[in-house]
């Protein structure tokens, strides 16, 4: 079940389960916190997991006049960490997430960092992002909302058997009173935030993990390698045959590999025989 808490834009949804050193998990567009679903009980055995909607997504308020962007979306999620007493954490974001997920390490002191297929530097908003804020208001309706979701789900899932109507429809409810609150969420993707501030990503402390889809359409694998090459001792993971929704395609790698990553990189705990684990298990450097 969702909590709420009214952040200086308006009311955010949230999930929050487990205890233990906190992991703030950070979606994208045109997503919602229920692209975590299948990481928020793995992660809870070991931390307290966060995940909100962000501002204008999901169970989230979706008020027409809030800013929306990267900068205002970390500023609600710094609330929302300051109301739960949270200090230290790991961010964990996927595509936009991604973005908000770099502002709190870079302003927010977060002490581990995973992006997933994630936004960076000025290479955003992409074209096919651009085409959906020049959509006439008149045109904004929920049968377009719900073409474009599929569409982009379609181009960033590679493995066919998990696009499923289901999941198409799960995208595409939050939206369903309020069509224009997913072309509001769009026209938010502007490109500020990140841009110019490599220097800062350059001399963040802390351990990243970068993993990304090798057939990624939207966020090409020069991004990945570009944050790579930035980030100091950031260790970068690329997936075959996957695109641009990494979580949804492989699930059963990418939700162990990130558990085990943030138990050496960010727990730094011990392996225990008698605690379930992964199959995949990451050493820290000696």
């Amino acid at each position: 079940m969702k909590r709420r808490f009214r952040s200086s834009g308006g009311e955010l949804a949230y999930v929050d389960e487990g205890e233990g050193p906190a992991v703030v998990l950070l979606h994208g567009f045109p997503t919602s916190s229920h692209i975590w679903r299948a990481f928020v009980p793995s992660l809870a055995a070991r931390h307290r997991v966060i995940a909100p909607d962000l501002l204008g997504y999901g169970d989230s308020e979706k008020p027409p006049e809030a800013a929306l962007g990267i900068t205002a979306q970390a500023g609600y999620v710094q609330e929302l960490l300051e109301d739960l007493e949270v200090e230290g954490f790991a961010a964990v974001g996927h595509d936009v997430g991604g973005g908000v997920a770099q502002l709190i390490a870079l302003d927010a002191g977060a002490r581990a960092l995973v992006l997933m297929d994630s936004i960076a530097f000025d290479v955003w908003p992409i074209e096919g992002v651009r085409m959906l804020q020049a959509t006439p208001a008149e045109q904004e309706s929920t049968e377009l909302v719900r073409d474009l979701v599929a569409l982009t789900l379609d181009l960033g899932i590679a493995h066919k058997d998990r696009f499923t109507e289901d999941l198409t429809k799960s995208f595409v409810a939050p939206f369903g009173e309020d069509p224009g609150a997913f072309f509001r969420a769009a026209r938010a993707i502007d490109g500020g935030g990140l841009a110019g501030r490599e220097g800062d990503l350059a001399a963040l402390d802390i351990p990243v993990f970068l993993l990304w889809g090798e057939e990624d359409p939207f966020l090409l694998t020069e991004v990945a390698d570009r944050l790579g090459e930035l980030l100091p001792g950031s260790t970068l993971a690329l997936l075959p045959g996957c695109s641009h929704f990494i979580g949804e395609e492989a699930p059963e790698t990418i939700v162990p590999l990130v558990a085990e990553w943030l138990r050496v990189r960010y727990l730094r705990a011990p392996h225990a025989h008698d605690h379930p684990q992964p199959l995949i298990q990451l050493r820290p450097p000696s």
